[in-house]
């Protein structure tokens, strides 16, 4: 759970929101957990991919992959067994990861949404 704490509070501290973390381990070979966050512009979508990269490497950790960054309304980050998609709200309600996973358990972060 350490790397999952990274992540989540990599997003956090650049104000992400509506930070899920959803168990997928056991329905599907993709990885074993999905952290999704919504952002409210490209420059953040950026901001958070950056910090989450940064703190991950600060572990030892590096990103196998990443795409969207240039175009900045989705980021997905993957670290082999967690896959990060960071998104704009537009396109994280017209995707709706959460309702495809619906089946998959959520994992408490901790962090409280800020009215």
């Amino acid at each position: 759970m350490e790397r999952i704490n990274t992540i989540v509070n990599a997003l956090d501290d650049k104000k992400a929101r509506n930070i899920d973390v959803l168990d997928i381990s056991k329905l599907t070979s993709l990885g074993d957990y999905f952290v999704i966050c919504t952002c409210s512009s490209e420059p953040q979508v950026r901001a958070c991919a950056d910090n989450v990269e940064e703190k991950m490497q600060e572990i030892g950790i590096n990103c196998s992959h990443k795409e969207g960054y240039t175009n900045g309304s989705w980021v997905l980050m993957d670290y082999n067994d967690i896959i990060i998609h960071i998104m704009q709200e537009e396109t994280r309600q017209f995707y709706a990861l959460e309702k495809l996973w619906d089946d998959a358990p959520r994992i408490e972060t901790g962090i409280k949404e800020e009215n």
